[in-house]
């Protein structure tokens, strides 16, 4: 008689001596951290446009032929420095032209005073009307009148001429420059000779919506403007290329009213600038500190995120780990403020949740908060 397979194996492992055993459950280990209440520091960031604390269109002040440049595009120049120069040759005649018109009212102006000196004494002796006299004197003085319409004929010919050398009213940084040699410039010109920016100190400017201005004053109360911008902390300015700019500066300045169009109120950061790194038209970021006395911090890497609700795992004293919903506060860098769900004293996972559920066994490994920021960036 044939015995079957199945008894067969069934008879073999009830003789055999060896016992069979299941594979043990594979216990991941995960880098776990202990949660401390304890102050922090989150930033805002707004962006914001530069500008040097002198940004002004240099335009020349009399019409003429642009005889001399003397400056290259983006130079730097200080104050007095000679920039252009017009043809000076018309302005010049005038000047001439004014002398000679001084000159000439002068010599009218003495002769009526000799024309009244001369009368004075016949009218005293009843030789000639008093009429003559009088119209002497009225002569005299028309030609006094012309006098210093004469002199002030030639400050405004030696002010016209001065303005033939154009100088840089600040120290700063030259922009380009439109205008080439031989052109025929002007007051009226839509288009300036160059733009110049003193930007040896530059303005920040940014803005804060209704809300944020809102709390601002509440953060940091005074009873003026003034005494607010004093409480607050430096800022610091975020760099197109990600990078901190390294001299922090100090907000100085808030506009008198919001903006209709925006909703939003413009606010000025002033930052030393001394090395020239910054340069007007430039752009960045206001990273405005905000500190709070008592917040658990967390990386975002131990969080996940399930229809709008935050979550992070929790580990208890037999290393079994239960998912926990929390709130979050704000973001500071790779890191979550926590304002509730958690409390100082828990442990939580701080990486490789991804494949974790409700109940899992972990090996805790525990990792020191600059490794796990680390791990989080």
């Amino acid at each position: 008689m044939k015995i079957p397979l199945t008894l067969s194996v069934l008879l073999f492992a009830a003789c055999s001596n060896e016992k069979v055993h299941l594979a043990d459950p594979v216990v991941q280990s995960l880098p776990v951290k202990s949660l401390v209440n304890g102050p922090q520091t989150t930033y805002m960031e707004y962006p914001a446009s530069i500008k040097g604390t002198v940004d002004l269109e240099l335009r020349p002040q009399i019409s003429g032929l642009l005889d001399k440049i003397y400056i290259n595009e983006g130079a730097q120049v200080r104050k007095g420095q000679i920039l252009f120069k017009i043809n000076d040759l018309p302005f010049k005649e005038a000047l001439n032209n004014a002398n000679a018109t001084l000159q000439a009212a002068k010599a009218a102006a003495l002769n009526a005073r000799i024309e009244v000196d001369k009368l004075s004494p016949l009218v005293a002796a009843k030789v000639v009307s008093d009429f003559q006299l009088q119209s002497a004197k009225a002569a005299h003085q028309i030609a006094l009148a012309n006098l210093e319409q004469a002199r002030a004929g030639v400050a405004a010919a030696k002010i016209n001429l001065s303005y033939t050398v154009i100088k840089s009213p600040v120290s700063g940084y030259v922009g380009r420059l439109p205008k080439k040699q031989g052109s025929l410039v002007g007051p009226t010109d839509p288009v300036p000779l160059t733009q110049l920016s003193d930007t040896h100190d530059v303005h920040v400017y940014f803005s804060l919506a209704e809300a944020d201005f809102i709390a601002f004053n509440a953060r940091y109360p005074g009873a003026s403007v003034t005494e607010r911008l004093d409480k607050l902390p430096p800022v610091s300015l975020l760099l197109t290329d990600g990078s901190v700019y390294a001299v922090q500066g100090t907000v100085d300045m808030v506009d008198g009213q919001f903006d209709n169009q925006t909703g939003s109120i413009t606010l000025r950061a002033r930052f030393s600038n001394n090395n020239g790194l910054l340069r007007s038209g430039n752009t960045g970021k206001i990273r405005l500190p905000i500190d709070h006395k008592n917040v658990i911090l967390i990386p975002q890497s131990a969080t996940v995120e399930v229809q709008d609700k935050m979550f992070v795992y929790t580990v208890d004293s037999e290393n079994k780990v239960a998912r926990q919903p929390i709130e979050v506060m704000a973001a500071s860098g790779s890191d979550y403020l926590v304002s509730n769900g958690l409390k100082s004293g828990q442990r939580i996972v701080v990486d490789g949740i991804d494949k974790l559920k409700d109940g899992d066994i972990i090996a805790p490994a525990n990792t020191k908060s600059q490794a796990i920021a680390a791990t989080s960036r």
